[in-house]
């Protein structure tokens, strides 16, 4: 296959506990023709992976430095403690930041809520990730706080976890380079804001621009042929040369009066 006959390709990137999968068949469905590629990055990564141009748009969580990115968030994330099985948590359906005040925390490098002041005790040493800091409670060393979507994704069976109220949210956006906003991220912006293949908002092509364009210039050349200035039935005058016309009745007298014999003198 040629250089000019390969398909281009959009690449998506997408950090962990993000499921990217329904707006990746839309997109199959809607450009065959272009192959959409999955990336997962880490969330500390994200930004770089799309300022470096290695993915044309990525979901991460928010918050992110938007001097040179756009961003739109999606979906907020529920939090949860995750907490060995047998722990006392385990009992509660829910909750809250300040039932935790005595447990030790950890707190992972590549944690994404914006705390102010995580809660509790912290641990000796901050775990490098998520799935260590897992680990680590599995092994009875303190509880973690993390998105919901997290816990699902790093499940242990010997692990549980609960909604907690009062801590921060993660909020997942979809974001790209702002100087770098092609066609294809503008189509994939309206695939996940559930726009349709003929939605008024989506981008419109030039095919379509022309079309209108020209549909303009052929109404305003009919209007020219039917009704312009200088036209020979122009807004209702009758054409030169002519009386005006008589109606129906008149018409059916005059032929009357055609079909009768006249009478001699």
């Amino acid at each position: 296959m040629t250089g000019s006959e390969t398909s281009p390709s959009f690449r998506l990137a997408y950090v962990p506990g993000v499921t990217p999968a329904k707006w990746v068949r839309i997109w199959n469905e809607r450009h065959p023709d272009v192959p959409l590629t999955l990336h997962q990055v880490s969330a500390d990564e994200a930004a770089e992976v799309l300022r470096s141009g290695a993915a044309d748009a990525g979901f991460l969580r928010l918050p992110v430095d938007r001097t040179d990115l756009s961003a739109i968030p999606l979906y907020t994330e529920t939090s949860v403690v995750v907490v060995p099985k047998d722990h006392l948590i385990a009992a509660f359906d829910e909750v809250s930041v300040d039932d935790l005040a005595d447990e030790i925390m950890q707190h992972p490098l590549d944690d994404t809520l914006d705390w102010e002041r995580p809660p509790g005790r912290p641990a000796i040493e901050r775990p490098a990730t998520t799935p260590d800091a897992l680990e680590l409670v599995a092994a009875g060393v303190g509880l973690l706080i993390a998105p919901q979507s997290l816990a699902r994704l790093y499940h242990r069976r010997d692990l549980i976890y609960r909604t907690i109220t009062g801590t921060p949210q993660s909020q997942v956006a979809l974001s790209w380079r702002e100087d770098r906003t092609t066609d294809q991220v503008e189509d994939f912006i309206g695939i996940v804001r559930g726009r349709t293949v003929n939605s008024s908002r989506g981008r419109r092509t030039a095919d379509e621009a022309q079309q209108k364009s020209s549909g303009k210039k052929d109404q305003k050349a009919q209007q020219g042929q039917s009704g312009g200035k200088g036209g020979g039935a122009a807004r209702g005058k009758a054409p030169a040369g002519r009386g005006p016309r008589r109606g129906a009745g008149a018409a059916a007298k005059d032929a009357g009066r055609r079909g009768r014999p006249r009478r001699r003198s």
